[in-house]
């Protein structure tokens, strides 16, 4: 029986190639093999670099903590697997066990309109111009990013409703909270802020997103619309 030529991996279906499918579909898509095989780049004359990554995870029982005891040496005894590659690998592997041993910072879980002050304000209160902000959270009321919507002029700044609701579904929010200075330290909102709030919240029902409050940052103070119960 003739054998096969190999493909290059440059010949593969594109989402069958490692780079280009963890582009398409991410990276939890891709198997260990084909993570690695990102690492190395290339194969041998007679494998590709998936094909040669499938073939070493074999050789250690598919256990990424048993590859990462493996030293040069050991990686030597496969074709293709020269120092830099074996050390591309090692270093990976390493930084993988560091970050476990790392703790986890917890988030900040908003309890309050205060909350969202004490983060923001930093951020907001000497600017000469209106900025407008969101905080998204989880399910648990834990903040998962604070992000710069836009920002404007003295008297005021737009806040396009689907940047913002692009923001809360790229990052999984289910919660989030508007947020703009007022520089002119008056936190009483104006009637274009209680439309633009009424605006975002009937959008963000659509996707099932909760806009939990809108504060309005001065320095030294603020204005909270759930506290006054102008959330609907």
């Amino acid at each position: 029986m003739e054998n096969k030529p190999k493909l290059n991996i440059s010949e593969w279906a594109e989402e069958d190639r490692p780079r280009e499918k963890m582009m398409l579909k991410g990276s939890g898509a891709l198997s260990d093999a084909e993570l690695l095989a990102i690492l190395i780049g290339s194969g041998n004359t007679e494998e590709s670099a998936v094909e040669l990554m499938r073939r070493i995870m074999q050789a250690c029982n598919n256990n990424l903590n048993e590859l990462a005891k493996w030293d040069v040496n050991r990686f030597a005894g496969f074709k293709g697997m020269g120092p830099a590659k074996s050390i591309s690998i090692m270093a990976a592997l390493e930084i993988g066990k560091r970050r476990k041993l790392q703790d986890v910072e917890e988030r900040t879980q908003i309890t309050c309109s205060t909350d969202v002050y004490r983060i923001l304000h930093p951020l907001l209160c000497d600017l000469p111009q209106e900025e407008f902000w969101i905080v998204l959270l989880n399910q648990s009321n834990k903040v998962i990013a604070t992000t710069r919507i836009s920002s404007g002029g003295i008297d005021g700044t737009y806040a396009d409703v689907r940047t913002i609701l692009r923001e809360a579904l790229m990052q999984r929010a289910t919660g989030v909270i508007l947020s703009h200075n007022h520089p002119s330290g008056n936190p009483n909102p104006s009637n274009e802020d209680k439309k633009l709030t009424a605006q975002i919240q009937q959008a963000a029902r659509t996707m099932n997103i909760r806009v939990a409050d809108h504060v309005i940052i001065c320095d030294g103070r603020y204005y909270s619309f759930a506290d006054n119960g102008e959330m609907v």
